[in-house]
């Protein structure tokens, strides 16, 4: 096939060759005949009836059924049944023999748009770790806006994407695009908090995401306006609230912010500490303050934490799913640089932030360790609460915050999994947390999640069993995505 199109190339480049601009031109047209190619081939395969053969299915619903035949065509699985000698009416046979299949995987915490360098490579990583759902937790609408609509493209080799908006905070915004990027925006009063939902609905978002200076006031508008429009909504616990609070009555709750001061026997004390620093604070950065109140207040909350009070907090939250990213409050315990592979993770880095991230490598957990809140024995209590949160019933979510924190889109997935299990959970629920779950935040349970006829065909082909080490998700021999089928290894 390469021989055909380079005679094509090559007689057009003959005629073109008198121009100016013939070796342009050959680029332009090779470039354009690939993409082409490649356009035709998606349409083509999307479109076959195919069918993976005699492969282990494994989801966190239906558990692990061998020698199973799944069929699909476009993004519609048709059906799953035992694998037979007769012979299939089907465009395409996949053979899965010594092969695992799993649902396709999502990260619920990721940020498209944070830094520049990522956006434009964010859907082929994904795709390429087998990640074929995303959920943007902040981003402003004008720069999101185009992203959004290009991964939503029809026949877009691009994840699913669900996005919230801007980060819905108070007075005070702590992402202003001063020190960090711009992501947030203000909601001072419960009018301004009114105002925003109801445009952010009619900008077509598909969840909101409250963030930490909100005040109570503020909080209860805009999770009431979310309600009335029938938004799911992600939220950092705010300072001004506590766990026990804020968490009912929102969907989800990421990083487990705030929730060790609701963990502490002197909780009391430090929620009136911070209350007040909080109303006396004038102006200047909601960053720095916000920094400055968990620099002060998470580790002494850590040590004074109490088991008793801890159990009543999680058991307020059982109906809110926790997305911890544990690899993300981990990191001073384990790098990411740390891994064997992690020479290979920089070269997919792209060239933009390639070079930052090497430096970062070079000495960011030396200054950190000993003056970040991200310290050793906060990364050792996200571990053991996420295990109490597990064995008491609290739903957990999978997510990573990618980019932020040297975390590669899709690669850093597949550490949170590893996490997960290390904190407490089975392999199985570990799936779960990147299949199922994501779905029951947007109420999808119906069309996504498991491998089941009528669901879409978002999937997964591994090369060795998730089960028995959930590191194996990351041998991935071939990704399906709204029902194209994708050699991860092209995309790198």
């Amino acid at each position: 096939m390469i021989y055909f199109y380079n005679d094509i190339v090559d007689t057009v480049y003959f005629l073109l060759k008198e121009t100016a601009y013939m070796k342009t031109t050959r680029y332009i047209v090779l470039t354009a005949m690939m993409l082409f190619s490649l356009n035709a081939c998606l349409n083509q395969e999307a479109s076959e009836e195919i069918a993976i053969t005699n492969v282990t299915v494994i989801d966190a619903k239906n558990g692990l059924r061998e020698r199973q035949t799944v069929v699909f065509e476009k993004d519609r699985i048709i059906s799953v049944a035992a694998t037979t000698n007769n012979s299939l009416d089907v465009n395409k046979i996949i053979d899965g023999t010594g092969k695992f299949l799993i649902p396709g995987l999502w990260d619920m915490h990721v940020h498209l748009t944070y830094d520049d360098a990522f956006t434009e490579d964010m859907p082929s990583l994904f795709l390429s770790y087998g990640i074929t759902s995303v959920r943007d937790t902040g981003g402003l609408i004008n720069k999101l806006r185009p992203v959004i609509e290009k991964m939503r493209t029809p026949d877009a080799l691009a994840p699913r994407v669900f996005f919230s908006g801007p980060l819905l905070d108070g007075k005070f915004v702590v992402y202003d695009g001063g020190l960090v990027p711009e992501i947030g925006t203000q909601n001072a009063t419960v009018e301004m908090a009114n105002e925003k939902i109801e445009i952010l609905k009619n900008e077509g978002v598909d969840f909101i995401k409250i963030y930490e200076m909100v005040t109570p006031e503020v909080f209860s508008a805009l999770t009431d306006a979310a309600t009335k429009f029938k938004l799911p909504v992600a939220a950092h616990i705010p300072l001004s609230m506590t766990a026990s609070m804020a968490g009912p009555k929102v969907d989800s709750m990421e990083h487990l912010r705030n929730v060790e001061l609701d963990c502490a026997i002197n909780s009391a004390t430090l929620h009136e500490e911070r209350l007040s620093r909080l109303n006396s604070h004038i102006e200047g950065a909601g960053l720095t303050l916000r920094s400055s109140l968990h620099q002060l207040q998470r580790l002494p909350a850590i040590k004074n934490y109490d088991e008793q009070r801890c159990n009543q907090t999680l058991d307020n939250l059982k109906a809110t799913i926790q997305v911890p990213t544990l690899r993300l409050n981990s990191f001073s315990m384990w790098p990411s640089y740390e891994r064997e592979d992690w020479n290979e993770v920089l070269m997919q880095v792209p060239m933009g932030a390639q070079a930052k991230w090497i430096a970062a490598t070079e000495d960011w957990f030396e200054k950190q360790k000993d003056q970040d809140w991200y310290g050793s024995d906060f990364a050792r209590w996200s571990i053991k609460l996420v295990g109490d949160m597990h064995k008491r019933g609290v739903p957990i979510g999978a997510g990573t915050d990618t980019p932020i924190g040297m975390a590669l889109p899709g690669y850093s997935l597949h550490t949170e999994l590893e996490l997960l299990v290390e904190a407490g959970l089975k392999p199985i629920d570990a799936l779960y947390s990147a299949t199922i779950r994501p779905t029951e935040f947007f109420s999808l349970e119906e069309t996504m999640g498991t491998i089941d006829s009528n669901k879409v065909a978002d999937m997964v082909l591994l090369d060795a069993n998730p089960l028995i080490d959930i590191s194996n998700t990351r041998r991935i021999n071939l990704v399906i995505s709204k029902g194209v089928v994708i050699n991860p290894e092209e995309l790198l």
